[in-house]
């Protein structure tokens, strides 16, 4: 478990989701309303509240517990941490409320994926009470000291259900999984889309990314994976992986396939073509940074083999 104190305010820690270096990270924002971005999922939760101690933090100075999305590996240790935060609210996006009050779906949809490795990556899932926590709306603003404030803006694309938070100091947008993957080897840092299911929409991802870039933004907090102050390049890296992401997975995605078949030869194709792009520009074959390349391509074929049977069936994202 590491701490990266990314200024005197926000600290990253991180959370060793799936037993991974720099898969998944909690954002502490140290201002008068003590506030936490992300919890990942219950395994986590004892990283979580080693880092917080190592920062000196109580749980019980805890004011806020945000949540991008509903994603486990955001959002599926929240109920087992918010136990230990007797004073702490849990805030939400309105579609995604009723999932964490009763997390049957959310248990449901992760084993038909993880099947038997559903216990160790995910367990337990603690229903979150309706009275601790509070909705926010698009473009809704909370106020955290004198000095900060932040404002909730939706960005499905990723997911309907998907918030992004700007922090009024730093000019910084906690992205959650809106605007994709950063990862970091040594000095070199390449960002991807994160298109997993079941609601992934490229046309929202990209209206989501356009509102990024019109805010002129001075940092991206990651949810997967750090901060980046190199914004517009990062974000015009997601938008141009997202294309080409797409128009690979077209030309092997066949209808006469099942939906296995389908992910199976897509997320070859996105592996090979993100790693030899990171290789080309210096980065070890062997390197271990592959390892969470090989989870986030396979995900992310999911979500854009499942974009396309849902386009084959006529359905709109909504």
């Amino acid at each position: 478990m590491s701490i990266y104190r990314i200024d005197s305010r926000i600290s990253l820690v991180d959370l060793m989701d799936l037993s991974l270096q720099e898969r998944t990270g909690s954002y502490i924002i140290n201002e008068e309303s003590l506030t936490i971005v992300e919890t990942s999922a219950s395994p986590s939760i004892p990283h979580l509240k080693k880092g917080l101690s190592k920062l000196n933090i109580n749980l019980e100075d805890i004011q806020y517990i945000i949540l991008t999305h509903i994603h486990l590996d955001h959002a599926g240790g929240a109920g087992l941490f918010l136990k230990e935060c007797p004073n702490a609210k849990v805030i939400v996006h309105p579609k995604g409320r009723r999932h964490l009050s009763d997390p049957v779906r959310l248990i449901r949809g992760a084993r038909a994926v993880y099947g038997e490795k559903f216990d160790d990556l995910f367990h337990p899932i603690v229903p979150i009470p309706e009275d601790r926590m509070i909705v926010m709306e698009h473009e809704e603003k909370l106020k955290l000291s004198e000095n900060c404030t932040l404002t909730f803006y939706h960005t499905p694309g990723h997911a309907n259900h998907h918030l992004s938070i700007f922090d009024s100091v730093s000019n910084g947008m906690f992205t959650g999984d809106t605007c994709g993957i950063q990862y970091t080897v040594g000095s070199k840092h390449f960002y991807i889309p994160s298109t997993s299911p079941n609601q992934f929409s490229p046309e929202n991802m990209k209206v989501s990314i356009r509102m990024y870039k019109g805010l002129q933004l001075d940092r991206l907090y990651f949810g997967h994976y750090g901060v980046t102050e190199e914004v517009s390049f990062a974000l015009g890296e997601v938008e141009r992986w997202l294309d080409l992401f797409m128009e690979k997975s077209k030309e092997h995605f066949s209808s006469k396939r099942t939906w296995e078949e389908n992910v199976k030869a897509i997320s070859a194709v996105l592996f090979e073509l993100t790693k030899s792009t990171m290789v080309q520009k210096g980065v070890d074959p062997d390197n271990p940074i592959f390892k969470l390349v090989t989870l986030d391509t396979n995900v992310s074929a999911m979500g854009i083999v499942d974009y396309f049977v849902r386009q084959n069936k006529g359905e709109k994202s909504s």
